[in-house]
């Protein structure tokens, strides 16, 4: 693969991210649905961004409060400080009387300034302390809010969005976002009320000596805004990159041993090298023109310093403009410019929070999965007897998936669904708990449709084992009762020996109470995945799904569970997906699924005797692809 062919792979896995367009990428696993739009371009909306911040920082209203009375106090005692100047050099330095002046009143005034300055230190030390606080306690309401939010997510949402690319907005967009909240918002409030007390301070010095500063001004900001309308795009692009080259380290990290078996090292090491190359550029285009905003500031104010200075001596001499007044203006002069300065060189981490915080919005703005209907239906207890009836579905609008499913089950019935890759099996069961919402036809649970239930209601009488087997941090016991939290330690061991994972969980270093390491790295794939099959046998959920269940469990420890999964289908509706088709024999129906159409239907007998698709598959005679 050419190096442009493998930028053009890298832009269809994750979107316009890499390109940094701004028209949103499309989805990941199997293509179904559409992904959010990434930020790759300009922010589409500072305003409104800005608006949602500031209704965060507004709840800490009282902190805030006193903040920006610190702030006050500080800024205040810096412009008196600094105005005192003018009668200490005028009265006790050099006298316009032309008399000695005193040092003991030097000192004293002295002491006076210090102390005002110690005021300001004070306040300083206050403010900070205080904007940190608010920044923080609102970025603890964001996270939480963003985490809540995603909890509501449909299914969807994940399988259209990579991992690395959600973690970054957690960490990387709610990081610069605290940097601004902590830091930049001191910087841009203090510098706004200095530029207020001092403007005011020097138009009462001298009128014309202002008007010369201010003059500057408007060349200084219209610099400004070009550079920051040049440089917000690309802090947009640098961060939409960042998501996108965590999302394939997350990715890489996770896939590292099918990396190192099929020997993909050095294409990963490319691919890498790509996204960083797209986020280096990205970060320096960025930084680039955020850097020239310093040197032309200082620029700017050395010229409007000099002018100022140049028509001050003239005034001195022809205007008879005090000397402790030249000197308090000049030190206004360059207080004046220092903050806009501030202002313009802190434009770089407010486009940068700003673009990390329309990321986070955008996944607070993402759809949740549709609320209960106000009488959702709660029966007192679920039978199990489930209908499909005419079921359609698509992923994505003109592409169907299932096409006219019918299935009928009943309580301790097994029904199994077979067929090639793709041809719709797991799809079917993701419609059942309403990960997904069919496009037509209608599912019903003991005569009533899955949509007149609470989502909640409806999945907690549903289980599942899937194919990929997932543990959280924490004990044994703990994921086990993971299935139902209510449960019992004596339950939880009983589902433990259903599943045929008691013998192993006794010989681990603490029994039950082992800590499982992340996702249960220190556990074999069939271990994990028989705890999770115990997960589902202390669940009292009378509908069990098992997605490839028993894939990743050698053909032994297959045997040893069967007799503890009978007990535990016994009672219940349960839907089987599988490959092995030794394991779906006793099932009341076997459904033969191609191109998301039933295609045969009938027991292991009735198939074999078809001798149709499922006979040349059970024969070896066709192959499940």
């Amino acid at each position: 693969m050419t190096h442009e062919e493998m930028k053009e792979s890298l832009k269809r896995r994750y979107g316009k991210l890499v390109a940094a367009s701004g028209k949103g990428r499309r989805g990941g696993p199997g293509g179904h649905g559409r992904g959010m739009k990434g930020p790759g371009g300009k922010p589409k909306d500072y305003k409104k961004t800005i608006k949602r911040l500031a209704a965060y920082v507004a709840a800490e209203k009282i902190r805030l409060i006193a903040a920006v009375l610190c702030v006050v106090a500080a800024t205040g005692a810096q412009l008196a400080t600094s105005y005192m100047l003018r009668p200490i050099i005028n009265t006790y330095i050099v006298p316009e009387d032309g008399s000695k002046g005193s040092v003991s009143g030097l000192f004293m005034a002295l002491a006076v300034m210090a102390a005002v300055y110690l005021l300001g230190i004070l306040g300083t030390y206050c403010q900070s302390r205080l904007l940190i606080k608010v920044g923080q306690n609102s970025l603890k309401r964001m996270r939480e809010d963003l985490f809540a939010h995603m909890e509501t997510l449909p299914v969807r949402f994940y399988d259209t969005n990579t991992r690395g690319d959600l973690m970054s907005r957690y960490t990387n967009d709610i990081d610069n976002i605290g940097n601004m909240l902590s830091s930049t918002l001191i910087s841009l409030f203090t510098a706004g009320l200095t530029i207020i007390g001092t403007l005011a301070l020097m138009l009462y010095t001298n009128v014309i000596l202002t008007v010369v500063t201010v003059v500057v001004v408007p060349f200084m900001l219209a610099a400004a805004r070009r550079i920051a309308g040049a440089s917000s795009k690309y802090f947009s692009s640098q961060q939409a990159a960042l998501g996108a080259l965590n999302g394939y380290i997350e990715e890489n990290v996770t896939g590292q041993k099918v990396v190192k078996v099929f020997n993909h090292e050095k294409i990963c090491d490319e691919e890498f090298g790509i996204l960083n190359e797209e986020l280096c550029k990205n970060q320096m285009k960025a930084q680039v023109f955020s850097g020239l905003m310093g040197p032309v500031m200082n620029c700017s104010t050395q010229i409007n310093y000099t002018l100022t200075a140049a028509v001050g001596g003239l005034l001195c001499v022809f205007r008879g403009l005090d000397i402790g007044g030249m000197t308090v203006f000049l030190n206004y002069s360059r207080m004046f410019n220092r903050p806009i300065n501030e202002i313009s060189m802190t434009v770089s981490s407010v486009f940068s929070a700003l673009a990390g915080a329309e990321r986070v919005f955008a996944v607070m703005d993402e759809q949740p999965e549709p609320d209960d209907t106000e009488n959702a239906y709660e029966p007192e207890t679920v039978r199990g007897d489930v209908v499909m009836n005419d079921v359609s579905f698509g992923y994505v609008e003109g592409k169907t998936i299932l096409k006219h499913v019918n299935v009928y089950a009943h309580p301790g019935q097994k029904i199994a669904f077979v067929g090639s890759t793709g041809a719709g099996k797991t799809t079917v069961m993701n419609l059942l708990p309403r990960f997904y919402d069919i496009n037509e036809g209608n599912i019903t649970i003991d005569g009533r449709n899955i949509k007149d239930f609470g989502l909640k209601e409806l999945r907690s009488n549903i289980t599942m084992v899937l194919q990929e087997s997932h543990l959280f941090s924490g004990t044994i016991m703990e994921n086990i009762r993971y299935g139902r939290l209510d449960a019992s330690d004596e339950e939880v061991i009983e589902a433990a020996k259903t599943a045929s994972a008691d013998t192993f969980i006794r010989h681990m270093p603490h029994g039950y109470n082992t800590v499982i390491d992340a996702d249960g790295s220190n556990l074999s794939q069939g271990q994990r995945q028989l705890l999770n099959i115990a997960r589902a046998a202390v669940s009292k959920a009378p509908i069990l799904i098992l997605d490839e269940a028993t894939s990743s469990v050698d053909t032994r420890t297959e045997k040893l569970i069967e007799k503890g999964m009978d007990r535990l289908m016994s009672s219940r509706t349960t839907f089987v997906i599988a490959h092995r088709l030794s394991t779906v024999r006793d099932a009341n129906a076997i459904m033969v699924l191609e191109n998301g159409e039933i295609i045969e239907r009938g027991t292991h007998e009735e198939l074999l005797e078809l001798k149709g698709r499922y006979y040349e598959l059970y024969t070896g005679k066709a192959e499940l692809d």
